[in-house]
């Protein structure tokens, strides 16, 4: 885990640099780095760390020449767009996000401010890029493509349990990917001689 984080921050960090880059640099210019997430900072500390440690490596130092702005949605994909919004009227001069609702919350806030995904599950379906080769407009990243493994996935448990009949399926099914990625699942189950039941997680108590 710490290997995948540390080679997300690194990524991550180097599509940020492009944009930041693509500026003029002045003497003495601070970024602001608009960051837009599901989960609070304390608990998205050891991805922050990364994202630091990579900016780092290219030259950018936390206070020297870039800051900051974290807002994060707690949970609640409604909550993105007021924040997304927020971060437009601090002018920052980037946007990261986490997750297809955040990705399509900044696009739909601002044409012009680069956006960089961490990840996102079905960019291209949910309209944030025109193509992943070639992204468009003004976001880029990295697509998880959790879509397309779909019913890989069901493969794969059926292979590790033949006599399995019938799945339980976590979705959060306020994230707008995850009608997508559960229509594959329903799509993929009876090939295999699955029966899905899909179960919606919007809050860590629905877990019980």
């Amino acid at each position: 885990m710490t290997t995948r984080r540390a080679f997300i921050g690194t990524l991550a960090g180097g599509l940020l640099a492009a944009p930041l880059a693509a500026e003029a640099q002045q003497a003495g210019k601070v970024y602001r780095i608009g960051v837009l997430e599901t989960a609070p900072m304390v608990l998205n500390a050891a991805n922050l760390d990364a994202f630091r440690q990579g900016l780092g490596e290219l030259g950018y130092v936390e206070g020297q020449n870039f800051v900051i702005e974290y807002r994060s949605a707690d949970g609640r994909a409604d909550r993105f767009p007021d924040l997304a919004n927020e971060l437009v009227r601090l002018k920052v001069d980037l946007i990261l996000t986490r997750g297809t609702p955040a990705v399509t919350a900044a696009k739909n806030a601002t044409r012009t401010i680069p956006i960089v995904m961490a990840t996102s599950a079905d960019p291209l379906g949910r309209g944030a890029v025109s193509g992943l080769a070639h992204p468009g407009a003004n976001v880029t990243g990295l697509s998880s493509l959790t879509v397309e493994v779909s019913g890989k996935r069901l493969q794969l448990l059926k292979e590790a349990i033949p006599r399995i009949q019938r799945i339980a399926v976590l979705f959060e099914m306020g994230n707008v990917a995850s009608a997508t990625q559960w229509s594959a699942v329903q799509q993929a189950a009876p090939s295999m001689g699955l029966r899905a039941q899909l179960l919606d997680v919007r809050k860590a108590e629905d877990l019980r």
